[in-house]
């Protein structure tokens, strides 16, 4: 740990299995570490010039879509429960971090119901409240995407994503298949099925593309 930053294995979100996070422990944030390979690049750094195309750069992540997964897994006991017993897990005690978050209760309205006891909150999951919140995270990266100038129509048509219409004019919906694609990535298979119903999107007869920084880990592991 250096300058109040702490790498920590926590559960990935989509998988269950572990994954490397950063968490600064001075802007109280959490950041994932994504991961850039190429054979053939180098950097520059300083003035020097450094072979090896990996490159790892961390980006903000919100914590919601990891304390989804304790409040999910409290949620088949079917009953409200403290925050501190929802969030612990011995296989990954660093989750405990997740609590040390700023507006982690005003965060926590989006995803679960709340009861308060002698002044001490308890929670539920809700997933009706849980759909909602991602389908507003999909139109925020519609809206990311858009502005960006990313075209994500070539992508999803490419794939012959739409099951008797291979080749949809509709570029709205293609931008809502490819966030809801990247939406995906932080959360469970049935969620991600749950979601694309909300959305109306139609069965895909193959899977949406990777996005980039997918595409290159999986590089990475078949260059191991």
């Amino acid at each position: 740990m250096k300058s109040g930053l702490m790498f920590v294995k926590l559960v990935n979100p989509c998988s269950g299995e572990g994954t490397i996070y950063l968490f600064d422990l001075c802007l109280q944030q959490l950041f994932e570490i994504k991961v850039f390979k190429e054979k053939h690049h180098s950097w520059f750094i300083d003035q020097s010039v450094q072979s090896g195309g990996l490159l790892h750069f961390a980006t903000p992540m919100d914590p919601l879509f990891l304390l989804l997964h304790y409040l999910r897994k409290a949620d088949k006991e079917g009953k409200f429960q403290p925050l501190d017993q929802v969030v612990l897990d011995d296989t990954f005690p660093n989750c405990i971090l997740l609590l040390r978050l700023p507006d982690l209760e005003k965060l926590l309205q989006h995803v679960t119901e709340e009861k308060e006891v002698d002044k001490k909150k308890y929670y539920k999951y809700s997933k009706e409240k849980t759909i909602k919140w991602l389908g507003k995270k999909v139109q925020q990266t519609v809206s990311a995407l858009k502005t960006n100038n990313v075209n994500v129509s070539a992508r999803v048509q490419a794939t012959a994503f739409f099951s008797g219409d291979p080749f949809s004019s509709d570029k709205e919906e293609d931008y809502v298949c490819y966030a809801h694609g990247l939406i995906s990535d932080y959360i469970p298979k049935e969620l991600s099925d749950d979601l694309a119903k909300y959305l109306k999107l139609p069965e895909p007869s193959v899977p949406l593309p990777s996005p980039p920084s997918k595409v290159a880990a999986q590089r990475q592991k078949r260059g191991k």
